[in-house]
């Protein structure tokens, strides 16, 4: 009798058990309380139990021993990834289990424009709300690689840096073994300098190899750069290309160690981060005698092999430019009448597609 009592016991044991499993298996796979998608952020270090109160806490989960008990039979306890999820509506909890266990974390992303300096590029990732920590320093000028890069919420600033870094580096070994075997350039290193250079002269994609081209003639000739871009950065560093500058004839006097307009050969350090394409331009510039380049008035340039064609397309820059002033000032003039209520009716016009920025080429844009 005492034998058949046990046993009786151990089978309502059993039976118990079996059907909780089925009770736990329902409420694992069935139908989660979540009405609608919800954020969230499963932190580094949170082992199972610290997640599965979190995420009863906040009502993705309506049992938390159900989650923690089908977690441990499915044996995913240590793979639970840390991140910034999105929880579908009514999201299982076995579906929350695949979620965390492939960590299908929200990618966040930030944008390195290219040419971007190392301060500004610093700048941007100081205002990107997601990232998080400080950065210890300023990486060198041209160590960066920009790009668009995605990251996950408790990416450091630091981390996106390194990434950054990685990249350029990959990016310039690859790049260097294809160079051109004639280039007068000595060093992966020059290579980037000059590359920052061709990136802050024009913004246009299929004019990045002819104004490579351009430089590596003059290099080759043993003439001066003549960059506006660098004696502006030789100016005011990391933040000359925050706003538009006019380059004044002190400004062109003044000792400075990156002004190609008085040095030969290259400045010091590059000018900025160039991007993938820049670098590609001056491996592999286009095949041409060019000495010469000027707006045009579009935003590209007009290019030149001789000194009297460039001062030609000089000329009709320049009248371009006394056109845009001119169109300016009787604009302004306009604007001013009609605050006063006194507005003639003149017509608007186009904008005669100047080119903006600062940049003017190899035509330096001195004023008194």
């Amino acid at each position: 009798m005492a034998l058949s009592g046990i046993f009786t016991f151990l089978m309502l044991v059993v039976i118990a058990l079996g059907a909780l499993l089925v009770i736990g298996k329902m409420q694992f796979e069935g139908k989660g309380p979540l009405e609608t998608a919800r954020t969230i952020t499963v932190a580094k270090g949170q082992g199972l139990r610290e997640i599965a109160r979190q995420l009863e806490r906040e009502g993705v989960i309506s049992q938390y021993w159900v989650f923690v008990g089908g977690v441990a039979l499915h044996k995913q306890q240590n793979q639970l990834k840390a991140g910034e999820y999105v929880i579908p509506e009514h999201a299982s909890m076995a579906d929350i289990m695949d979620i965390l266990v492939e960590g299908k974390a929200i990618l966040h992303q930030v944008t390195i424009p290219e040419g971007h300096t190392s301060e500004q590029v610093v700048a941007r990732l100081l205002e990107d709300p997601i990232l998080i920590g400080e950065i210890d320093e300023i990486p060198a000028e041209g160590s960066l690689l920009p790009e668009t890069y995605k990251f996950d919420r408790g990416t450091t600033r630091m981390q996106l840096i390194q990434r950054m870094q990685r990249a350029q580096a990959a990016a310039l070994e690859e790049i260097w073994k294809r160079r051109l075997p004639d280039l007068p350039i000595q060093t992966p290193e020059e290579l980037v300098i000059l590359a920052s250079i061709v990136e802050k002269e024009t913004g246009r994609a299929d004019e990045r190899p002819r104004v490579a081209a351009v430089f590596i003639n003059r290099l080759k000739k043993g003439m001066r750069l003549q960059s506006d871009p660098t004696i502006l950065y030789g100016l005011y560093g990391g933040r000359a290309f925050l706003e538009y500058r006019t380059i004044t004839r002190s400004e062109l006097d003044a000792p400075n160690k990156y002004n190609t307009y008085q040095i030969s050969g290259l400045p010091p350090t590059p000018i900025g981060n160039p991007g993938r394409a820049a670098m590609e331009a001056v491996a592999n510039p286009s095949r041409t005698d060019e000495l010469y380049f000027v707006a045009d008035g579009t935003g590209g340039h007009i290019f030149a092999a001789t000194l009297d064609e460039h001062n030609r397309n000089v000329a009709k820059w320049r009248a371009l430019e006394r056109q845009r002033r001119e169109r300016d000032a009787a604009r302004a003039r306009e604007a001013e009448a009609a605050a006063d209520g006194k507005a003639a009716d003149i017509g608007e016009g186009d904008d005669g597609g100047a080119a903006t920025g600062t940049l003017r080429g190899l035509n330096l844009n001195v004023t008194q």
